[in-house]
């Protein structure tokens, strides 16, 4: 084995606001320790089973398609609810639709199991 997977990240202007949202919407917690505002937010699920998560702050507005994203099983209304944009709906050529949080890092969302 050449690498073994440890984390996932996320960009983001407004980490902290990115960082509560995805929270929400995956059901995940802000892992415990005290940091700055400033830092990287690690983000976790509550229920122990999904990847530990990284909010990372960076100055530029995201202005290209994203070469790596999350999938997830969800409610497209709910999702939408709380801010996520509808990118590609779900048809012939596509068993998921394309979302995007509320920063434009877009995500799948298939039906939830």
């Amino acid at each position: 084995m050449t690498a073994k997977f440890k984390d996932l990240a996320l960009d983001a202007q407004d980490h902290q606001k990115l960082a509560d949202w995805w929270c929400v919407a995956l059901g995940y917690v802000r892992r415990g320790e005290t940091r700055s505002a400033d830092d990287p937010v690690p983000i976790v699920d509550a229920a122990g089973v999904g990847p530990l998560i990284w909010v990372n702050p960076v100055p530029e507005v995201k202005t290209v398609k994203n070469r790596m994203h999350l999938d997830v099983f969800g409610d497209v209304g709910e999702l939408v609810s709380l801010g996520a944009v509808l990118v590609r709906n779900k048809g012939a050529d596509i068993d998921w639709w394309v979302m995007a949080d509320p920063e434009g890092n877009e995500f799948c969302v298939f039906d939830p199991r």
